[in-house]
């Protein structure tokens, strides 16, 4: 059972989804190898840009580009940092990092850790 997540919200270029979607594998492979409990990658289907708020304005979506949801589940916030410092030293990440120029625009990355607040399972 999921005692912390961190959420992301990214705008991806539609012609880059493939790209995304390598480095996501990779990614989820390297926290769930670490101790994350799961790795979610959710991308766009039914989301529309809000009067007030959205997923779209959150990100600034541009023409061409799609929303992706992802979020990590992990045992507590502890387990969580402790996973996040072996993540951050593993080296087939800066390998893929140093590699290649990220599929979306990091600027527009939004990011954070979140304590379950109530729970359905």
């Amino acid at each position: 059972m999921a005692g912390y997540v961190d959420g992301f919200l990214i705008a991806v270029p539609r012609r880059k989804v493939n790209d995304y979607k390598k480095l996501a594998r990779l990614c989820g492979r390297v926290w769930m190898e670490h101790g994350a409990l799961s790795v979610f990658e959710c991308i766009a289907d039914d989301v529309k840009k809000g009067k007030w708020t959205s997923f779209p304005q959150a990100v600034k979506l541009k023409k061409g580009e799609v929303v992706f949801f992802s979020y990590i589940t992990y045992k507590s916030k502890a387990s969580r940092d402790a996973i996040n410092k072996k993540v951050q030293k593993d080296p087939r990440l800066k390998k893929a990092m140093l590699q290649k120029k990220l599929p979306f625009d990091s600027k527009r990355m939004i990011w954070g850790g979140f304590k379950p607040a109530v729970k359905f399972l």
